[in-house]
C-alpha cells in the first residue's frame, strides 16, 4: 500500500517516548501573543498577518517544547492543540507577558514523577516540615533554621524577616512607617506601595502557576499554605518576593499609577522568561535535593502498575496466572 507525502510527514512527526520533552531542555518554554496557532501538513505553526509585512508564519518545534504560553490576542485550532498534546506539551492561557495563568491543558503523556514526589512529601508530616524548612533556608540561607524548629516557629521567623525588610526599604525610600495591608474591599484607599506589591505579587503568581503546571504538579498541595487551589503557588512565589516584588513596590512609593507600573515593570523584567527555568529548578531541588537530574531512561517513562507490596510492576504485561 502506497503512502502519500502528507501521511509520511505525519508519521515522522508522531512522538516516541524518547522524544518526550524535559522541562530542563533549552527550548522548554515558548510565549506567543497576537498570533493564530494552527496545524498544516508539515506541523504546528504560528501565523500573524499585517498590512506592512503581509502573512508571516513560524513553525514551532513541538517535540522540543515542554510548555507553550498563549498570551492575549492568540487563538489556537483544535488540530494544533491535539498535536501539542500528542508531543507532551503543556498549553497555558496567560495574561500579557505570561504574568497570569488562567487555564491549563496538560497532555496525557506528561510524566507524573514530580506530582508523585509532591504528594509523598505533602502527605508525610515529617517530610512536609523538612520541605517547608528547605523553602525557608532557600530564602534566607543555609543553617538559618535551628534543629527542632516547628512549623509555627518557622512562620514566626519568616514574618520577622519580612517585617525587617519592609522597615529597611521604608527607611531607604524615606516613606515613614510601612504596614503591609491587603484589603480588596478598600482597594482604592491603600497606599501606593501596598497597591504595587499586590499587583506585582499577582504577576509573580501567574509565572509560578505556569511552572507548576509544566511539571505536571498540583498547585493545590502546598507545604506552608493550605486550603486553597493555589497553595503551592503561594509557597513557591514566597521564594522570590524579597528579591523581586517587594523592592519594586517600594520603588513605586510616589507613583500615581502604582498598579499599572508594577505590572509593566515586572513584565518587562521577565524578558525571555528567565525566571521560569529558575522556578522549575528550585521546585525540583526542593522535592529531589542533591540530584543532578540527568535525562531518565526512556523505558522508565512508560506507565507502570502500582503494588502495595512490591512497589512498581511493569505495565503492558499480562499478569494472569498461567496454568
Amino acid at each position: 500500500m502506497s503512502t502519500t507525502p502528507a501521511q509520511a510527514r505525519r508519521k515522522l512527526a508522531a512522538p516516541t517516548v524518547a522524544m518526550l520533552p524535559r522541562v530542563a531542555d533549552s527550548l522548554s518554554f515558548l510565549y506567543l501573543d497576537i498570533v493564530r496557532v494552527l496545524q498544516d501538513d508539515t506541523g504546528v505553526l504560528a501565523e500573524v498577518s499585517s498590512e506592512h509585512y503581509g502573512r508571516q508564519t513560524v513553525y514551532l518545534p513541538t517535540a522540543a517544547l515542554s510548555c507553550v504560553l498563549l498570551g492575549p490576542g492568540t487563538s489556537i485550532t483544535a488540530p494544533a492543540l491535539t498535536t501539542l498534546a500528542r508531543h507532551g506539551t503543556t498549553v497555558l492561557a496567560t495574561g500579557a507577558g505570561g504574568v497570569r495563568c488562567y487555564a491549563a491543558a496538560q497532555p496525557a503523556s506528561l510524566t507524573t514523577k514530580w506530582l508523585e514526589r509532591q504528594a509523598r512529601a505533602w502527605a508525610e508530616g515529617g517530610q512536609r516540615l523538612r520541605t517547608a524548612t528547605a523553602m525557608y533556608e532557600k530564602r534566607f540561607g543555609p543553617g538559618t533554621v535551628p534543629p527542632g524548629t516547628s512549623l509555627h516557629q518557622l512562620r514566626g521567623m519568616e514574618g520577622q524577616r519580612v517585617k525587617a525588610q519592609y522597615k529597611i526599604l521604608a527607611q531607604q525610600h524615606k516613606i515613614g512607617r510601612f504596614r503591609r495591608n491587603y484589603d480588596p474591599s478598600r482597594w482604592e484607599e491603600q497606599d501606593p506601595v501596598n497597591l504595587a506589591l499586590s499587583s506585582a505579587n499577582t504577576c509573580l503568581y501567574g509565572i509560578v502557576h505556569a511552572a507548576i503546571h509544566s511539571l505536571g504538579m498540583s498547585p493545590a498541595l502546598g507545604f506552608v499554605h493550605q486550603g486553597n487551589q493555589q497553595a503551592l503557588v503561594y509557597d513557591i512565589a514566597d521564594l522570590y518576593k524579597a528579591e523581586l516584588t517587594i523592592p519594586l513596590a517600594f520603588s513605586l512609593h510616589s507613583s500615581s499609577h502604582p498598579e499599572a507600573q508594577a505590572r509593566r515593570s515586572f513584565r518587562d523584567g521577565l524578558r525571555l522568561f528567565r525566571l521560569l527555568p529558575r522556578i522549575v529548578h528550585d521546585i525540583q531541588d526542593l522535592l529531589d535535593p542533591g540530584s543532578d537530574r540527568e535525562a531518565p531512561d526512556p523505558e522508565e517513562e512508560l506507565v507502570d502498575l502500582w503494588d502495595p507490596v512490591t512497589g512498581r510492576v511493569p505495565g503492558g504485561t499480562n499478569h494472569a496466572n498461567h496454568n
